[in-house]
């Protein structure tokens, strides 16, 4: 109902018992305060290693996703999930910007739409937003409210010290704010790496600005 955040936990092994973990770390979301809706519960993969119950159901949906995306852009809306990195400190305050960044962004180009964000990955220095975009596009102006919207929320994630990306890699799209994070040295270095090996440019060309 939106007055609360959902944690989707699990653990899996080919070759220990997974029910101490499980129980820990449930014993942990309780002592921060979580509420234990059910569970926790053991699904035991079947002959062929494949999960079932829950686990197959999560695991469909997650490999179900892009094909869902590319539907609803070939019914003209603007979808779109951007991934980024920061460290626990600055968290927060940048979850706020990008969300307010990102509505925004959406409200003027397409006049409604949904903007939600969730964590994939956890570490000790930091966490793995990732926020997704579902919009209304107008006909032949598409990818114009797409690139305005990534626009409006890379600026921020630049500003705020984030990554460009977190693991699916720079491509054309990231480049205008990858080439700001890289240091001088490093882009040199893949420079001359470029002119070596591939002096005529035909290996993607564009791709991590070079």
């Amino acid at each position: 109902d939106g007055s609360s955040a959902v944690l989707v936990l699990g653990f899996e092994s080919a070759d220990h018992p997974l029910g101490p973990w499980i129980e820990r770390a449930v014993e942990l979301c309780r002592d921060h305060g979580g509420a234990v809706t059910s569970g926790p519960r053991l699904h035991e993969g079947d002959s062929t290693g494949q999960a079932e119950g829950g686990a197959a159901a999560w695991r469909q949906l997650f490999l179900q996703a892009p094909y869902l995306r590319d539907g609803l852009v070939a019914l003209g809306a603007v979808v779109e999930t951007f991934e980024t990195a920061i460290t626990w400190d600055r968290f927060e305050a940048t979850v706020e910007r990008v969300l307010a960044a990102a509505n925004g962004a959406v409200r003027d180009l397409c006049g409604a739409g949904s903007v939600t964000i969730r964590t994939t990955h956890a570490y000790v220095d930091g966490v793995a937003p990732y926020v997704t975009v579902v919009a209304p596009g107008r006909p032949g102006e598409q990818v114009r409210q797409w690139d305005a919207v990534k626009a409006a929320v890379s600026e921020v994630l630049l500003d705020a010290g984030a990554t460009i990306t977190h693991h699916h890699a720079v491509g054309r799209d990231h480049v205008p704010w990858y080439v700001q994070q890289r240091p001088d040295l490093f882009g040199q270095v893949l420079a001359a790496a470029k002119r070596t090996l591939d002096p005529a440019g035909v290996l993607n060309p564009g791709v991590l600005g070079l």
